[in-house]
């Protein structure tokens, strides 16, 4: 069950559970109902995030370096060579 049934069945149950007032005689209560489907929805939702979570990778304490954790910027190394490159041109040009 993922994150969108949950959400679903967590409506579905708040609908059944609050909105609607039939009297039955007896046979199912749809009150009840309401609030199994709420308590099924609400803990698929937690159980989601749960496993949700611990798909995302490593994580810092689990003794992974820093350097895992944080997406790299690939333009890093063509910025420093790139101000390295206009620096020798603007000295190229002050000293001619």
């Amino acid at each position: 069950m993922g994150l969108g049934v949950g959400i679903f069945l967590l409506a579905v149950g708040a609908v059944l559970a609050f909105a609607i007032h039939v009297t039955t005689n007896g046979a199912i209560n749809v009150q009840v109902v309401g609030w199994i489907l709420m308590g099924a929805g609400a803990l698929g939702i937690v159980l989601s995030m749960v496993f949700w979570s611990s798909w995302v990778g490593p994580h810092p304490s689990h003794g992974v370096e820093k350097s895992w954790t944080r997406a790299a910027n690939p333009y890093d190394d063509d910025r420093s060579a790139l101000v390295g490159v206009l620096k020798a041109r603007t000295h190229a040009r002050t000293r001619d």
